[in-house]
Protein backbone atom coordinates (compact mmCIF):
# COMPACT_ATOMS: atom_id res chain seq x y z
CA UNK A 1 0.00 0.00 0.00
CA UNK A 2 1.84 3.39 -0.79
CA UNK A 3 1.51 6.22 1.32
CA UNK A 4 -0.63 9.24 0.44
CA UNK A 5 2.09 11.44 0.20
CA UNK A 6 3.76 8.98 -2.87
CA UNK A 7 0.49 8.70 -4.52
CA UNK A 8 -0.03 12.29 -4.51
CA UNK A 9 3.51 12.86 -5.96
CA UNK A 10 3.19 10.17 -8.62
CA UNK A 11 -0.08 11.16 -9.89
CA UNK A 12 1.28 14.91 -10.73
CA UNK A 13 4.50 13.28 -11.92
CA UNK A 14 2.15 11.96 -14.72
CA UNK A 15 2.28 15.63 -16.20
CA UNK A 16 6.24 16.08 -15.79
CA UNK A 17 7.96 15.83 -18.83
CA UNK A 18 9.41 12.14 -19.86
CA UNK A 19 13.01 13.36 -19.16
CA UNK A 20 11.88 14.67 -15.71
CA UNK A 21 9.34 11.37 -15.66
CA UNK A 22 12.74 9.31 -16.17
CA UNK A 23 14.94 10.60 -13.91
CA UNK A 24 12.74 9.99 -11.05
CA UNK A 25 11.88 6.46 -11.78
CA UNK A 26 15.69 6.00 -11.68
CA UNK A 27 16.17 7.87 -7.94
CA UNK A 28 13.56 5.27 -7.29
CA UNK A 29 15.23 2.16 -8.69
CA UNK A 30 18.49 3.31 -6.75
CA UNK A 31 16.60 3.61 -4.03
CA UNK A 32 15.48 0.12 -4.36
CA UNK A 33 18.65 -1.06 -4.72
CA UNK A 34 20.24 0.26 -1.49
CA UNK A 35 17.27 -0.87 0.38
CA UNK A 36 17.93 -3.91 -0.72
CA UNK A 37 21.30 -3.89 0.09
CA UNK A 38 22.58 -4.04 -3.16
CA UNK A 39 25.75 -1.93 -4.32
CA UNK A 40 25.63 1.15 -5.97
CA UNK A 41 26.66 1.72 -9.70
CA UNK A 42 27.60 5.30 -10.59
CA UNK A 43 26.53 6.49 -14.13
CA UNK A 44 29.11 7.46 -16.84
CA UNK A 45 27.91 11.02 -15.81
CA UNK A 46 28.82 10.89 -12.11
CA UNK A 47 32.14 8.72 -13.05
CA UNK A 48 33.03 11.72 -15.02
CA UNK A 49 32.70 14.16 -12.36
CA UNK A 50 34.57 11.97 -10.17
CA UNK A 51 37.14 11.93 -12.62
CA UNK A 52 37.22 16.11 -13.03
CA UNK A 53 37.32 16.02 -9.40
CA UNK A 54 40.08 13.78 -8.90
CA UNK A 55 42.15 15.76 -11.16
CA UNK A 56 41.30 19.13 -9.93
CA UNK A 57 42.25 17.97 -6.22
CA UNK A 58 45.84 16.72 -8.04
CA UNK A 59 46.22 20.23 -9.69
CA UNK A 60 45.65 21.53 -6.41
CA UNK A 61 42.06 23.48 -7.35
CA UNK A 62 40.34 24.28 -4.19
CA UNK A 63 38.88 27.19 -2.69
CA UNK A 64 40.37 29.08 0.38
CA UNK A 65 38.51 29.11 3.62
CA UNK A 66 37.88 32.74 2.14
CA UNK A 67 36.58 32.38 -0.71
CA UNK A 68 33.99 29.55 0.78
CA UNK A 69 33.09 32.27 3.43
CA UNK A 70 32.72 34.88 0.82
CA UNK A 71 30.02 32.95 -1.07
CA UNK A 72 28.00 31.64 2.14
CA UNK A 73 28.18 35.51 3.36
CA UNK A 74 26.60 36.27 0.04
CA UNK A 75 23.95 33.86 -0.06
CA UNK A 76 22.90 33.71 3.28
CA UNK A 77 19.78 35.24 4.23
CA UNK A 78 19.65 38.20 6.44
Amino acid sequence: MASKALTEVLQRAEAWPREAQDELAEIAREMETALRGGLYRASPEELAGIDRGLKAAEEGRFASDADVAAVFAKHRRP
